[in-house]
């Protein structure tokens, strides 16, 4: 139970500290030592064997556990107070201390900021493209690459993926840093915002994107805080939807901008009925290397908010590209002049 403490305590975010892992391996391990001890005479053999058995069982049951090689020696070799009590000692003491220790884990990690269980976070890139959309290429590596160099590498590592996913991407990201400096949003961003708000008519909305050519718009509520965001796709969705008729895009489009006076329907008439919730925002001082994945992803614009969570400005991919391709050829630039 000490050394289940270390790990649970100390480092929570192995994979050897998961719940699953005290559990099913202090359970399992006990079981077997126990059925060892009562089977074989001879406490050596015994011992090995159920250390052996042991460590087969956890990792066929994904739930390693150092510690629990000590619970398996434990019920071979702890005496006739452990042998007496026979299949009773893998409910208690083990599996009892085990969900004691776990749930006080639980509270400790929770209550200090910690993430406990250290469950994988689930991959949220391209989620706001269609099915039948193909997802772009990511910048750098993969899922798929990394686990791919997982299983090549054939060993058991006291990590998390994810955790060593994003320490491979903070050191990219630091790289990156370092060769093209440091730019924030407000260095590069667009000020001159054109943006709705809720209660603002969709055929007003469209012709904002119309005239200025944009693909998406903030929408915001009376204090400037961003509450959305409506796009074309969002207009082209919600007009597919409306109409069950034949019609091309066109057709269908003017018949969502359609507005039925004392209309009751559920065809939606404001920019709040069609807009996406969901934004993804950067703040002024934001390192603008931190966004090339998100545009990688797929999004064109992201806006940027002020220290008080205010519109502040508008981040496009051409103000992305422009930004780091002048960082770019000043660097190369300096380099050729370095170098004569």
């Amino acid at each position: 139970m000490g050394a289940s403490a270390v790990l649970l305590f100390a480092v929570p975010s192995s994979p050897l500290a998961q719940p699953w892992s005290i559990i099913g391996g202090n359970l399992s391990a006990a079981l077997i030592g126990v059925t060892c001890a009562r089977l074989l005479h001879e406490p050596a053999l015994a011992a090995a064997l159920a250390i052996a058995l042991a460590i087969g069982a956890m990792f066929l049951l994904r739930c390693l556990h150092p510690p629990s090689g000590a619970v398996a020696l434990t019920a071979v070799l702890g005496g006739p107070a452990v042998h007496d009590m026979g299949y009773a000692f893998v409910l208690s003491p083990v599996g009892l201390n085990s969900i004691l220790l776990l749930a006080t884990a639980l509270f400790f990690n929770n209550a200090s900021g910690r993430r406990y269980p250290h469950a994988p976070r689930n991959d949220t890139r391209h989620a706001h493209q269609g099915a039948d959309q193909p997802a772009p290429t990511p910048l750098g590596f993969s899922h798929d690459d990394l686990d791919a160099v997982l299983k090549q590498y054939n060993q058991v590592i006291d990590i998390g993926r994810d955790d060593l996913e994003e320490i491979f991407l903070q050191t990219e990201m630091r790289a990156y840093h370092r060769r093209f400096g440091q730019t924030n949003c407000a260095e590069v961003m667009s000020r001159d915002i054109v943006a709705v708000e809720f209660a603002t008519g969709l055929d007003q909305a469209w012709a904002l994107l119309r005239y200025h050519r944009l693909r998406a718009l903030p929408v915001l509520d009376r204090a400037r805080h961003v509450i959305g965001i409506v796009s074309r796709s969002d207009f082209l969705a919600h007009a597919e939807a409306g109409s069950s008729g034949p019609g091309g895009w066109a057709e269908k489009l003017r018949g969502l901008l359609r507005r039925v006076p004392f209309s009751h329907a559920d065809k939606p008439e404001v920019v709040g009925q069609i807009m996406s919730p969901t934004v993804v925002t950067a703040g002024v001082d934001t390192p603008l290397l931190e966004l090339v994945p998100r545009m990688a992803d797929g999004l064109h614009q992201i806006p940027v908010v002020d220290a008080d969570g205010r519109l502040a400005g508008m981040l496009s991919q051409s103000d992305m590209i422009a930004a780091l391709a002048g960082k770019h050829l000043a660097a190369t630039w300096a380099g050729m002049r370095h170098a004569a």
